[in-house]
């Protein structure tokens, strides 16, 4: 059954405002999307972003009468409605449609990122077989292909790997099929850790090499060979201690998840920790990765 949109052209003051009134309307959906090219990349805290231009899509079935919505929305909106059209939503099958697009991804040298509907391009190489299901992380983006790349330059046999924020596992995944021992994948949102185990089965790797845990459960008293964490940098900087808690002084971390303008502030707060930080870039994005010191151990 196709649906019917309702697109109004918003701005910061009325977008909220035109969402609630579409929810009043009997709309099963309202999003609140970018008009203007404008990032909002990383709210504060309990901050919802609000683009100065927004495009607000009220979703209604197709029985709708559309007409009476937009003229209920006038009456009783109280200020003049915005530019507004009404479109069909094609029914169209949206799992599909999202696998058609993902391609396999080369990381690094030996490293291939496969889609598990689709044969390998190089079947000698480094495979990894992701279904991403609800968690983030399919390769695709800067910040994970950075570390992908980061993982396959490393000599990982027979290390401890921690993967903190896994999403769908592919960090620490890769690790293991590029010779790590052991992975630890930490993440606060429990799909991601069914994602994981998901993508873990489908590389026919054992669950005995890789244990998921939340943040608050997970053991820190074990030293890890390496960490990965691609999260954003405002995590980021809260975590330095407890991420440089996980290694031994010559273990190594690479993170990701963070802007270009926001690398050198990353790059110094880890210093304190972290030696021979190196800071490598892909479009607007970057990856810092260095070595454990020994200078802070004992505050750790």
């Amino acid at each position: 059954m196709p649906w019917l949109q309702l697109k109004l052209d918003a701005d910061r003051d009325n977008a909220e405002a035109l969402e609630d009134a579409l929810l009043e309307l009997g709309a099963a959906a309202v999003t609140l999307e970018d008009n203007a090219d404008q990032p909002l990349y990383e709210p504060g805290l309990n901050e919802r972003p609000v683009w100065n231009r927004t495009r607000v899509t009220g979703l209604f079935d197709a029985a709708t009468d559309m007409d009476s919505v937009v003229e209920a929305l006038t009456r009783n909106y109280p200020a003049p409605l915005p530019p507004h059209r009404i479109e069909i939503l094609e029914d169209k099958d949206w799992e599909r449609e999202w696998m058609s697009h993902f391609q396999p991804i080369q990381c690094g040298e030996r490293l291939w990122i496969c889609p598990s509907w689709r044969e390998p391009v190089d079947p000698k190489a480094v495979n990894l077989l992701l279904d991403p299901g609800l968690a983030f992380g399919t390769g695709t983006h800067p910040t994970t292909f950075l570390c992908l790349q980061w993982l396959d330059s490393q000599p990982l046999s027979d290390c401890h790997v921690v993967d903190y924020g896994c999403g769908s596992g592919i960090l620490g995944i890769a690790a293991l099929l590029l010779g790590a021992a052991q992975v630890t994948a930490i993440d606060n949102d429990p799909q991601a850790l069914i994602a994981t185990r998901d993508n873990l089965a489908r590389n026919k790797l054992g669950d005995e090499r890789l244990h998921c845990d939340l943040p608050d459960k997970a053991d820190r008293t074990g030293k890890a060979d390496v960490v990965v964490a691609n999260i954003l940098a405002g995590p980021l900087m809260e975590l330095a201690p407890r991420l440089a808690a996980y290694l031994e002084p010559g273990g190594r971390i690479a993170l990701s998840g963070i802007l270009a303008e926001q690398a050198e502030t990353l790059r110094k707060h880890y210093s304190e920790w972290f030696d021979d930080l190196t800071v490598t870039s892909k479009d607007d994005w970057c990856c810092i990765a260095g070595v454990r010191n020994e200078r802070f151990q004992q505050k750790t």
